[in-house]
């Protein structure tokens, strides 16, 4: 069994941020270009991305597309949608005391919920506590009423969903979010 070395540093997941002229933040720029233009008729202004099974890495490519639009200008939010296995305010370094599951049911305000980061134009909707109910919430018409109200304060919303194989939470978002990412890792993926 490897040793961790204890003095070896935590690599950050915000590739984007830290490296922004690195060859793999280019190619983020270059996702946020293809969802830019990618509809004809209409400017994308959601997604939802999720993964095929879990430990893809959709949460660290949710939050890079989010840094790109983010240092493009747009006034971007990324809703943690996984209520289950929240992830993001790990990877923002923020508190997940207060965040989705509360505003839905109304035990918080959105000012509360919603955190700053430490990237200009970017903020976090953290999944909140784990409620006993994450699928019944959000086919809520108070789940629907918050991404609509949320939709008018920012230019580009990401929700970051659970996996497709475990549950039906990311059904249940594609039916207000109608675009989508699949995230697959081919290493783990069937090749079948």
């Amino acid at each position: 069994m490897a040793k961790k070395n204890k003095g070896a540093s935590k690599i950050s997941p915000l590739f984007t941020y830290d490296k922004p002229k690195s060859i793999i933040s280019e190619k983020f720029r270059g996702i946020r270009s293809n969802i830019m233009f990618s509809n004809a008729d209409k400017e994308i202004s959601s997604i939802l991305i999720t993964s095929e099974k879990a430990s893809s890495g959709k949460s660290t490519i949710s939050a890079n597309i989010a840094i790109t639009y983010a240092q493009a200008g747009y006034r971007t939010l990324i809703i943690d949608g996984d209520m289950r296995r929240a992830t993001q305010h790990y990877v923002f370094n923020l508190t997940n005391n207060s965040g989705l599951s509360n505003l839905i049911i109304g035990k918080t305000l959105e000012i509360d919920a919603i955190k700053e980061t430490h990237i200009e134009n970017l903020d976090v909707l953290t999944s909140g506590p784990v409620p006993p109910n994450p699928s019944e919430l959000i086919t809520t018409r108070k789940f629907r009423e918050l991404y609509q109200k949320l939709a008018t304060e920012y230019d580009f919303i990401i929700i970051d969903t659970p996996p497709v194989n475990t549950v039906t939470d990311a059904q249940l978002y594609a039916q207000i979010v109608r675009d989508c990412i699949l995230v697959i890792d081919s290493e783990k993926s069937d090749k079948k």
